[in-house]
C-alpha cells in the first residue's frame, strides 16, 4: 500500500484507521452506482462518501491534488493515510464487514495483481459510460439501479415464455 499522507503532522503509517473518506467522481455513472452500493454495505470502519473535487473535498483536504481525484479513486484515512487506485479499493473492501477477507487476499502480491486488473476493467467500463442508467432487454426485462431487475411490457399481458 502507498506511504503517501495528506497530514504531514501525523505519523499516518503507525496510526490505526478509524474512518475513511472515499472521493468519487459524481459525474461518472459507474462511480455513483458503486458509491451507492458502498453506502448500503455493513461496515467495520465508517466510510464518508464525498464527491471528488467538490467544495466539501477541498475543505476537507486542501493540500490534495483534486484534479487527480477525478481520474483515480482516492481514499483518505482519518489520520492522513492516502490510498489511490487499486490500493484504495482494497482499503475500502477492508472497511466492509462482508468483504474484509477478500481485502486480505487482495493485499498479497498475487492478489494485488488481481486488484489492479479489476481496476483496469472498471476503468474501461467507466470510459464506456456504464453505470447508473436503466437498461432494457428485448425480452421485456429491464434493470433499474434503484429497483433491480423487473419484467415490464406495454400491454400488461406479456408472454412469460
Amino acid at each position: 500500500m502507498t506511504g503517501e499522507t495528506v497530514a504531514a503532522d501525523r505519523d499516518a503509517a503507525r496510526v490505526p484507521v478509524r474512518r475513511l473518506t472515499v472521493l468519487y467522481d459524481a459525474e461518472c455513472g459507474l462511480c455513483r452506482t458503486l458509491s451507492a452500493w458502498l453506502a448500503r454495505q455493513p461496515k467495520l470502519v465508517p466510510l464518508d462518501l464525498v464527491p471528488a473535487a467538490s467544495d466539501a473535498a477541498h475543505a476537507l483536504f486542501p493540500g490534495l491534488d483534486h484534479g487527480l481525484t477525478l481520474t483515480e479513486i482516492t481514499v483518505v484515512g482519518d489520520s492522513g493515510q492516502l490510498y489511490r487506485g487499486a490500493d484504495a479499493w482494497v482499503v475500502v473492501l477492508w472497511a466492509l464487514r462482508e468483504h474484509r477477507p477478500l481485502a486480505h487476499r487482495l493485499s498479497t502480491p498475487s492478489g494485488a495483481r488481481l486488484a489492479r486488473g479489476a481496476l483496469l476493467a472498471a476503468a474501461k467500463l467507466r470510459e464506456a459510460g456504464w453505470g447508473g442508467d436503466t437498461y432494457a432487454r428485448d425480452d421485456g426485462w429491464a434493470y433499474d439501479p434503484a429497483r433491480g431487475w423487473e419484467y415490464a411490457c406495454d400491454s400488461g399481458s406479456c408472454s412469460t415464455g
